[in-house]
């Protein structure tokens, strides 16, 4: 059935005043209707938004902004403490490396008599041990300092990779040390008793010095005894620093006038007596090694972390 006109004018609503908008117009519900916006609800609907994300966007972006400079100006502030604290490290290790070049050429200019005992190694002598590890030392120090002034990635991996080889090459060595202790002391006393074939010999004045000098201070004969002098001589003698009161040809003299302990024995005793001291010694160059190291690789990720924040 159709409604009558009567029905419909109950719902009806009377003329709004002018410039007023009824409930529903503003908005508002009315029985589950919502009325759309007119044209000014509309226009400011779409344009006040558009400048609210322009700020949000512009804000956010300060904010980015202001966050990666104070990450960078963080990570610069990391670089520059470890890169004195580098470059202070290296300057003490080049200083170092300066004075072992320095006792080594002392030696060589003052003692230079004095080489090593070996048949084998003639050129291992105490002067070019020092001077070969002095020169070594300063060259990584410098290598050290550089790389840290400059915070250059290439000098910095050079120092490490350097340092790292050669801490890898020490404990290669004492390592194979302790695990061959009795072959190294049969090569070396095998070694030691043919250099006594060249005592006295022209040429030799290093190693002939070398052992009047062991043989003095240490009290001793020979390598293993007093008779290896036997097969070096061809005869019942011995050198004079073997005496226990020195004399001209005192070593023609009976063996009761001989010291009887062996030097490779009484040194290798002496050796073991002061081992603490030569355990501390080897036990603050690794820990500088290793100090060295880990400054080294710091420096490094710090100069890669500030190129990468501050790119």
């Amino acid at each position: 059935m159709r409604r009558s006109s009567t029905d419909e004018s109950t719902y009806r609503r009377s003329p709004s005043p002018p410039g007023k908008e009824p409930g529903f117009a503003r908005g508002g519900p009315f029985f589950g209707l919502h009325a759309s916006p007119g044209p000014k609800a509309a226009q400011a609907r779409y344009t006040s938004p558009k400048g609210n994300k322009y700020v949000v966007f512009y804000l956010d972006l300060s904010f980015i902004f202001l966050l990666e400079l104070k990450r960078c100006s963080m990570a610069r502030g990391c670089l520059q403490g470890v890169k004195y604290l580098m470059f202070a490290f290296n300057l003490l290790f080049w200083l170092g490396g300066c004075g072992i070049l320095g006792v080594g050429i002392w030696l060589a200019a003052t003692q230079g008599n004095f080489a090593t005992l070996s048949s084998s190694f003639p050129s291992l002598s105490a002067a070019n041990l020092l001077i070969v590890t002095g020169a070594f030392v300063m060259a990584i120090g410098f290598v050290g300092c550089i790389g840290a002034i400059k915070e250059n990635k290439c000098l910095l991996l050079t120092f490490f990779v350097a340092l790292l080889l050669v801490f890898l090459l020490e404990a290669c060595i004492t390592i194979l040390f302790f695990a061959y202790t009795d072959k190294i002391d049969r090569y070396a006393q095998r070694d030691l008793k043919k250099g006594l074939h060249l005592y006295g010999t022209p040429g030799n004045v290093g190693l002939t010095n070398a052992w009047s000098i062991i043989q003095t201070d240490f009290r001793c004969c020979g390598v293993s005894n007093y008779t290896d002098w036997f097969e070096v001589y061809n005869a019942t003698r011995v050198p004079d620093s073997c005496c226990l009161e020195f004399s001209e040809s005192c070593g023609l003299h009976a063996p009761g006038t001989w010291w009887k302990a062996p030097c490779y024995e009484t040194v290798k005793m002496w050796l073991q007596e002061n081992l603490l001291a030569v355990g501390v010694f080897g036990l603050c160059t690794a820990l500088v090694q290793i100090l060295g190291l880990t400054f080294a690789m710091t420096m490094y990720c710090q100069v890669v972390r500030a190129d990468a924040y501050c790119a």
